[in-house]
């Protein structure tokens, strides 16, 4: 069976629908102020464009009868690029970055793990936090997840753990994602609008009031009045 042979040909690009590649004889043309226009000959709606020096533009051709607009096409396509552009940048894929180092990681190394995940969660990512054991390493384990804990609560501000501490053959894992809300700091003052929330009274405290307050009030001779002279 011969086999096919190359196509060297460039593909064949898709033309855009516009002034003379319209074919239809008759269109529901819109101006370039929104005002209608009407049903009108392709020739007529043709030769209004051009008195406009714009461009006539099919945007709905499965309308009867066909619809066009009076348009910059030139302009019209960059606005729908720099849009298309944009949209490309807020819509962020999430990726899952990893993290390693070894369970006996110096101090220095560690602030610089930690700097590197903080700016993977900033950018939207998760991070794999992986401790690596080698040879005789696999033993201590229990360091190995006291590490991983030490760094979710350094970065706690920031994320939240999806996964806890985890073995997976010669590693431990943690998966940390972004924080959706922000953990408030330990004596910070309350938002505004809303009031402090009272200190509970401690039950032994209360108890001390109220005995107090009761023999004050039998100590008091009847009547409310100072006790008599003696004669």
């Amino acid at each position: 069976m011969p086999r096919p042979r190359f196509d060297r040909r460039a593909p064949v690009r898709e033309l855009p629908n516009i002034n003379e590649r319209i074919n239809y004889p008759q269109l529901r043309v819109v101006d370039a102020d929104g005002s209608q226009l009407g049903v009108i000959t392709r020739e007529a709606a043709l030769d209004v464009a051009k008195d406009r020096e714009l461009d006539l533009v099919l945007v709905s051709e499965k309308a009867d009868p066909p619809v066009c607009r009076i348009m910059d096409y030139g302009k019209y396509k960059f606005e729908q690029e720099k849009k298309a552009k944009e949209a490309k940048k807020k819509s962020h894929q999430t990726e899952v970055k990893e993290v390693k180092m070894r369970y006996k990681i110096d101090q220095h190394d560690y602030d610089v793990r930690i700097g590197q995940a903080s700016r993977f969660l900033k950018a939207g990512d998760k991070v794999k936090c992986t401790v690596i054991f080698r040879g005789r390493e696999i033993q201590h384990t229990a360091l190995a997840e006291v590490l991983l804990h030490r760094m979710a609560r350094d970065l706690e501000t920031a994320a939240e753990i999806q996964q806890p501490p985890k073995r997976e053959g010669r590693n431990m894992i943690m998966f940390l994602t972004p924080r959706k809300a922000a953990v408030p700091k330990p004596g910070s003052a309350p938002a505004a609008g809303k009031p402090a929330t009272p200190k509970p009274v401690p039950v032994k405290t209360a108890a001390r009031v109220v005995t107090r307050t009761l023999e004050s009030r039998n100590a008091e001779p009847p009547g409310g009045g100072s006790s008599p002279a003696t004669p």
